[in-house]
Order: structure tokens, then C-alpha cells, then sequence
């Protein structure tokens, strides 16, 4: 018996061969559901791969039951992109390893790796923040001191989207909260990376968020190398 945490990458047909021998074996899979929008349906990924999966939300694997169920049978839990991107399956992980549950990971693409589609210098990323979904009572702005300090020290911004997020919602909360940045200075948009890419480098404003597809991500830009600012040019929509 053990635990398979394995990466589906970026398209439906991301997933390693690794990965598929080891499906072929399970008869217990869960799809990890809310992390990431994703950009196919779980009926093209079940099509594509030859498997019925069980969809698991943000309560049952933080509750880490499916350590539990690897006690008695393999049991495989799918994640789009790479496997360990967010910290609840670090802490799958760990929980394996106290019960000493024989465990494996299979990584794959994310949206780490896509980004340098751009033609931006990955080792030119500084730390990655986080645009949160807005309610009435939950409107942090925490991520715009990390934006600040990277730019301080002419890093790039990668800045993650959380699930139910619309670009067009993302624009006007980052309008909302005034950070001239975004008013003044282009910025670039990547739409459905490794998926149907499709790059866009405009100021905010001037952004067709009509074109924009789930999942994105926004980068704010530092300072570009000639060649990014090239590579740019080239690819963007």
C-alpha cells in the first residue's frame, strides 16, 4: 500500500508515463479540485487518461484522510501542474511519513516552469505573491509591499490567482485599491500557459479581458534585459 501524489502538468496530456503506469495500478484516484481553475473538464481528463477519478475539495484533503486509505490500498491523488505547489500536499507528505506509509511524487510543468514562455530571465523572479478574491469583509493588500520590494531590487513579480477570480474582477480590485503602478507601467498576462497559450503585455487598462481564460496569472515586470523586452514583443497577443 502507498501514497501517489503525481502532477497532471498543464494540459490534459501533461502527465508523465510514470504517472500513467502507476494509474493503471490504482483503483482509488482523487483529482484535487481547488487550488486552480482549471482549463479542461474532469470528463476530458478521465477520456484522455482511461480513469474515473473522485473529485476532492479543500476539506477532505486537509483533513488528510486519503493518508488514511493508503494504509489499506494504493492510493493516487492527481493535482494540476506541479504536485507540491501548494503547501496542504507538503503536508500530505509528512503525515505519510509519520504513519510510515511508503509515498511517491511524480512531479510535472507548472506554472513556474510556463512562465518563461514571456522571454522573461526565470532567475530574474523575485518572491511570488498572491491575488486573493475579494469579499465584502476580506480585501487584503499585503501582496502590493511583496510587489514593491521586488521591484526594489529589480526583481519580477509573479503574482498567483485565486480560483473564482475573473480578470475583469482582478482589474477593478487592483484598481480599487489605487496602487498607481498598475495605471502607469505594462504589465503582462498569461492565459491558460502549456494549455492554449496566449501572452499579453499592455498597461492594465488597455487589456482585453475578454480574451483572458482561466486559469491566468498577472507578472509586473522590473526592469527587462533588451532580450526580454524582445522576446516580448514576439510572443504577446
Amino acid at each position: 500500500m502507498a501514497f501517489y501524489l503525481i502532477g497532471l502538468g498543464l494540459n490534459e496530456r501533461g502527465i508523465s508515463l510514470h504517472g500513467k503506469k502507476i494509474l493503471k495500478n490504482c483503483k482509488k484516484i482523487y483529482l484535487e479540485n481547488y487550488t486552480v481553475d482549471f482549463p479542461y473538464a474532469k470528463k476530458e481528463l478521465e477520456k484522455q487518461l482511461k480513469i474515473k477519478v473522485v473529485e476532492a475539495n479543500r476539506e477532505f484533503i486537509e483533513s488528510e484522510k486519503i493518508i488514511d486509505e493508503a494504509e489499506k490500498q494504493d492510493v493516487v491523488l492527481l493535482v494540476y501542474g506541479s504536485p507540491l505547489s501548494a503547501t496542504t500536499h507538503t503536508a500530505l507528505i509528512n503525515k505519510a511519513v509519520k504513519n510510515k506509509i511508503k509515498y511517491k511524487i511524480i512531479h510535472s510543468a507548472s506554472i513556474f516552469d510556463a512562465i518563461a514562455e514571456t522571454g522573461l530571465h526565470l532567475y530574474k523572479f523575485g518572491k511570488t505573491a498572491s491575488l486573493p478574491k475579494y469579499t465584502k469583509n476580506f480585501a487584503p493588500t499585503s501582496f502590493i509591499e511583496i510587489i514593491k520590494d521586488n521591484q526594489k531590487i529589480k526583481a519580477h513579480t509573479l503574482l498567483l490567482i485565486d480560483i473564482g477570480l475573473k480578470f475583469e474582477n482582478a482589474r477593478e480590485q487592483l484598481k480599487k485599491i489605487g496602487y498607481n503602478l498598475f495605471s502607469k507601467e505594462k504589465i503582462i498576462i498569461c492565459s491558460q500557459l502549456g494549455f492554449k497559450s496566449k501572452i499579453f503585455y499592455n498597461t492594465l487598462e488597455n487589456i482585453n479581458s475578454e480574451k483572458i481564460k482561466e486559469p491566468y496569472c498577472i507578472i509586473i515586470p522590473s526592469e527587462l534585459h533588451f532580450s526580454e523586452e524582445e522576446s516580448l514583443k514576439l510572443v504577446m497577443k
